[in-house]
């Protein structure tokens, strides 16, 4: 892995890619129809844009939805959840009043989602060079500090 794969921040170098899925409330195939798919998918975007949340990917399902998004380095899972879920209701109510038919309330999505970091390294192979970090100072700078 090169040093420029990585985004550089201020002052932090690093990615910060997740996946993010939740689903309508009730599990009712909302986005069956291509129209309101597409609706979906442009909030999610437009939402994520506002927020500086680079969207790599997204998959509308009819009663789910995947994203898989680079957030910001000082932005919690939890916190892009929320936006991310949030924003795109409240545009997607506001763009086709006919979802309020269906969800009266105003609650487009259910409580629950999934969240997980997507890393560009395997967990065995970050605990590996974790480990391994007192061989490979040693061999640059010529010494062995001792751990008890």
């Amino acid at each position: 892995m090169q040093l420029d794969e990585f985004i550089h921040y201020k002052h932090s170098v690093g990615n910060n890619v997740h996946h993010f899925q939740w689903c309508t409330k009730y599990r009712y195939k909302m986005f069956r129809k291509t129209k309101n798919a597409l609706l979906c998918k442009a909030s999610i975007e437009h939402t994520a844009k506002r927020h500086n949340i680079e969207v790599k990917e997204i998959s509308v399902m009819p009663d789910h939805v995947h994203v898989i998004a680079q957030i910001p380095p000082t932005m919690s899972q939890s916190e892009a959840m929320r936006i991310l879920k949030g924003g795109s209701s409240y545009e997607i109510f506001r763009l086709n009043e006919k979802f309020r038919l269906r969800y009266p309330e105003g609650s487009l999505w259910s409580r629950g989602n999934f969240k997980d970091s997507v890393g560009r390294l395997t967990e065995e192979t970050a605990l590996d060079y974790v480990r391994n970090q007192n061989t490979m100072h040693q061999k640059s700078a010529g010494f062995s500090p001792q751990l008890a």
